[in-house]
């Protein structure tokens, strides 16, 4: 009986499930004439959506064959979305009807399954912006997608396994503008693949595995990319034609030397960055060529002005990551619009500006991790200089006064160097400046009197001794000294940045006791003294700013109330872990941490330490109450501990007394 009324059981269910009625996918939802209907695991375009709507998006569905049906017969589409799905199939002649259509993205599905069947898809007669990235495709497949396309301006193959381009490959699109070829391995490319193509301005080859170009004369290109390749020759055609290329990428491949350019161009932008160069030469060796500009000169017409159009666009120019050992002041002549120079991570010595007007719109040098000895900047060189990099370097000795000749020099990247620091020549107040190389160490570099400088970096310098007004008269927003083991700053070090200074880092400096005053600082608001060994901290006062305090891994056992109570009126962030602090003797600080908006991102390993026990606890366990519990224990201890001995000191009184009369009892008799 119990099993007939489970199978009667059973049967009504699925008879309420036959009934029920079938599971509601999330609708599309609808702005205005355009569609969104993505991630709904759509297999069709729902058939309910509003005649004549423009924009349809079914991206990330589940899509395999694409039909009229499939789309619900929506013709009057401007673009269509089709971005990850699953599609292998399309009905040839489907966007023949979609005379609007602009935009089309078959991103990521499965073509290459369809184009293994060699039918075309058809005419895309309005199509301008076509993605056919990630689909599988290879050499011969893209025939079957663009062979009939007029108005494509876009293509993008991104992504596919593509390894040849063939000459004719882009022969049913002569409209195009812009070709993303990026991550294919493309082998080869046929002479004239993209001659036809007289509309071409951007052309994407990178990350593929061409391995030379000797022949470059697509002269209406305006952006080329071929980084990420294993290109060892860039070169182009000789010729006077003027080239429009604009932009040049050829980062990240094996080239030697330097590339050979179109001699009229108009680049403003070029990467030749971790490459192989081991000069600027763009051939051979120094004794095949003097120098860069000479070997320009040697091909072009007889124009005394040639030398001078080089490069007279240029704007950005990478060679970072070679193996540059020198570069001849020649090589920037004709740069005279060269705003950024990045030549680090090379073997360089030495680095000179010696003419006048020579980089004159340079405004970010960047020297770093080189093996710079010598720097040499003459005046009226670099004045519109603002950023220079030049960590990583075996700077030791400068000439004092490099920095003061740059007028308009905001920040300078010194760290990892060993350099000593000058006392300021206008508040000299030790020796006489007749005696000044008796007081300022041999080799110094002068940083003050420099008005425009804002962020100074100094650390890993192995700084010995900060002078006083060592920052005299320039403005320092940011300045880095930490990492400079056993530095010890003079009281007035920091004097003349009383209004400027904002960010103040002295981490990893063994500093036991902070000579300098710097509740002075009035505009100080991020302070690190991490890592040293600090037992007590610098003292502020209540107009203090400073909103953010590193103290974390000193020896801070006990904080003063007056400084946490100037700190907490600004404090927005402290970190205080790996400090042996006691618990009951803080708990101003704690009242603040608790209590207070200020936040202590590593409050999990700020811990503090009760008096009469060595197991550290974090501070968040730590209470008031508790603390006066443990004060109200030790003062009964104290009291019991006084009772006990004022006891002990009456009972041995009483004995002494006793013993006393008993003596002299003892004596009475005894002469009797």
């Amino acid at each position: 009986m119990a099993g007939f009324q489970m199978l009667f059981l059973l049967v009504l269910s699925c008879v309420a499930a036959s009934l029920r009625s079938p599971r509601q996918l999330p609708p599309c939802q609808v702005v205005q004439m355009d569609v969104f209907c993505s991630d709904l695991s759509l297999r069709s375009a729902p058939v309910n959506l509003p005649h004549g709507i423009q924009m349809l998006d079914l991206s990330r569905n589940m899509l395999q064959n694409l039909t009229h049906e499939t789309l619900a017969f929506h013709t009057s589409l401007h673009q269509l979305n089709l971005h990850s799905n699953k599609i292998h199939f399309i009905q040839p002649g489907l966007f023949k009807d979609m005379a609007n259509l602009k935009v089309l993205d078959l991103s990521r599905n499965y073509l290459d399954v369809f184009a293994h069947s060699k039918t075309n898809i058809g005419p895309l007669t309005a199509v301008e912006s076509l993605d056919l990235s990630s689909n599988g495709l290879y050499t011969g497949m893209t025939d079957y997608f663009i062979g009939e396309s007029p108005s494509l301006a876009n293509l993008s193959l991104n992504g596919n396994s593509i390894t040849k381009i063939a000459k004719n490959t882009f022969c049913g699109s002569l409209a195009l503008r812009n070709i993303n070829l990026h991550n294919n391995v493309i082998l080869e490319i046929e002479d004239g693949a993209f001659d036809t193509l007289l509309h071409l301005t951007e052309l994407d080859l990178s990350k593929n595995s061409i391995t030379c170009i000797t022949d470059f004369n697509l002269s209406q290109l305006k952006v080329l990319n071929l980084s990420k390749n294993s290109m060892e020759t860039f070169q182009t055609t000789d010729s006077d034609i003027v080239y429009d290329l604009l932009y040049l990428d050829l980062s990240e491949n094996k080239i030697p030397y330097f590339p050979l350019l179109p001699r009229r161009n108009k680049l403003m932008y070029l990467d030749v960055s971790r490459n192989r160069l081991r000069s600027v030469n763009v051939t051979g060796t120094a004794e095949e060529l003097a120098n860069f500009g000479d070997t320009f000169l040697a091909h072009a017409p007889p124009d005394s002005s040639t030398r001078h159009q080089i490069f007279s666009n240029l704007i950005y120019l990478d060679l970072s990551y070679n193996q540059i050992k020198s570069i001849p002041h020649s090589f920037f002549c004709s740069m005279i619009s060269l705003e950024v120079l990045n030549v680090s991570n090379n073997c360089i010595g030495s680095f000179f500006v010696d003419q006048e007007g020579l980089l004159e719109n340079l405004k970010v040098l960047d020297l770093s991790y080189n093996a710079l000895q010598k720097l040499s900047f003459e005046e009226n060189t670099l004045q519109s200089l603002e950023e220079l990099f030049l960590q990583g370097n075996v700077l030791t000795t400068l000439d004092p006064r490099i920095f003061q000749r740059l007028p308009s020099i905001k920040s300078l990247q010194l760290q990892q160097n060993d350099l000593k620091i000058c006392v300021s020549q206008q508040k000299q107040t030790k020796p006489p400046l007749k005696y000044q190389n008796h007081y300022n160490p041999p080799g110094c570099v002068a940083f003050s009197s420099v008005p425009t400088l804002q962020f100074l970096y100094l650390s890993e310098n192995n700084l010995k001794a900060l002078p006083e007004f060592a920052f005299y008269n320039t403005p320092l927003k940011l300045l880095d000294l930490s990492l400079n083991p056993g530095l010890e700053m003079d009281p007035n070090s920091l004097s003349g940045l009383e209004n400027s200074l904002v960010h103040l880092y002295l981490r990893e400096n063994n500093i036991s006791k902070l000579n300098t005053d710097l509740s002075s600082l009035s505009s100080l608001k991020f302070v690190d003294l991490s890592t040293n060994q600090l037992t007590t901290l610098p003292l502020w006062n209540k107009e203090s700013s400073i909103e953010s305090l590193n103290l974390q891994n000193n020896n801070l056992v006990t904080l003063e109330y007056n400084t946490v109570l100037a700190l907490e009126r600004s404090l927005k962030t402290l970190y205080m872990g790996s400090n042996p602090l006691s618990c009951c003797s803080n708990l101003r600080f704690l009242h603040m941490v608790q209590r207070s908006a200020v936040v202590v991102p590593d409050i999990e390993t700020v811990t503090c330490v009760y008096p009469q026990d060595s197991e550290p606890v974090n501070i968040e366990r730590v209470t008031h109450e508790l603390c006066h519990t443990l004060d109200n224990r030790s003062v009964s201890i104290i009291v019991i501990v006084v009772i006990v001995v004022v006891v002990l000191i009456i009972v041995l009184g009483l004995l002494f007394k006793l013993c006393h009369s008993r003596r002299r009892k003892h004596n009475r008799s005894f002469n009797a």
